[in-house]
C-alpha cells in the first residue's frame, strides 16, 4: 500500500482512521511538508472566497485580507506538484486565479476532467469540478479538484445531485447545515482522494475499476 500524507485536516475527520495514511493537521503544520509520499492537500480556504472580499471591506486588518493564508494553498500546491497526489478547494476558489491554474469546466452541464501532459507526456496535470453530493454530503458542495501524477487520472462521480440542505442561505426551501458539517469531508470523498492520490504512482498497481481514463480538454 502506498503511503498518502493527507495535509490540512481535521483531526477529527476521516483521514486519521484511514489505513496508510500520514496525517498533517494544524498543529503539525502542513506548509513544513517535504515528501516523499503522494498528498490529498485541503488548504484553508477562508480567505479564498467571494465572502473573503465582503469581510475584509467591512472588517479590514490583514489577517481578513484575501488571499492572505500564510502560504498555505501555496504550499499545497507546491507539495502536489512535487509529489504528485490532489489539491481540493471550493469551486470558484479565487487561488485558482491567483497561482495560474487552469479553470475546470463546468459551464453548460460539462463535466470531467480538464488536463494535459506539460511533459510531454511524463506527468499530467489535472483539474476538475464534482459535487461532494454524489459522495454522501448532505449539500451540493461544488468542489474544484487539482490532480498531479505520472498518469491521468480516473474517472469520478460526475452525478450533480441537489442536495437536501445547503450551505449559507441562498434556497428557502432547504435547511442549512451547520458550520461543521458544511466542513467536513464525507469519508467516502476522502477514500476517492485517497485512491486517487495513490493512483498517481506510476509505477504501482491502482484499484478503481475505471482507473486510466483520459482528462477531456
Amino acid at each position: 500500500m502506498i503511503t498518502v500524507a493527507a495535509l490540512y485536516i481535521d483531526p477529527r475527520g476521516p483521514y486519521p482512521s484511514m489505513p496508510g495514511v500520514e496525517c498533517w493537521d494544524e498543529q503539525r503544520d502542513a506548509r513544513n511538508y517535504a515528501g516523499p509520499h503522494p498528498v490529498v492537500a485541503h488548504p484553508p480556504c477562508q480567505l479564498w472566497t467571494n465572502l473573503a472580499r465582503v469581510n475584509f471591506k467591512r472588517y479590514g486588518g490583514e489577517r481578513n485580507r484575501p488571499g492572505n493564508d500564510g502560504g498555505c494553498f501555496a504550499a499545497a500546491l507546491a507539495a502536489v506538484r512535487g509529489w504528485g497526489g490532489v489539491l481540493e478547494h471550493p469551486a470558484g476558489s479565487h487561488a485558482w486565479k491567483a497561482h495560474g491554474l487552469q479553470e475546470p469546466l463546468y459551464t453548460h452541464g460539462a463535466r470531467g476532467w480538464r488536463g494535459h501532459s506539460p511533459a510531454g507526456g511524463g506527468s499530467w496535470e489535472a483539474v476538475c469540478e464534482v459535487w461532494q453530493s454524489a459522495y454522501g454530503h448532505k449539500a451540493r458542495k461544488r468542489t474544484w479538484l487539482l490532480y498531479c501524477g505520472a498518469r491521468p487520472p480516473f474517472e469520478l462521480d460526475w452525478r450533480r445531485e441537489p442536495g437536501t440542505h445547503q450551505v449559507g442561505w441562498f434556497d428557502r426551501a432547504k435547511p442549512t447545515v451547520s458550520k461543521a458539517e458544511a466542513s467536513r469531508t464525507p469519508a467516502i470523498f476522502a477514500e476517492m482522494l485517497v485512491a486517487l492520490a495513490r493512483h498517481c504512482r506510476a509505477d504501482r498497481p491502482t484499484t478503481p475499476a475505471t482507473a486510466g481514463s483520459t482528462p477531456r480538454e
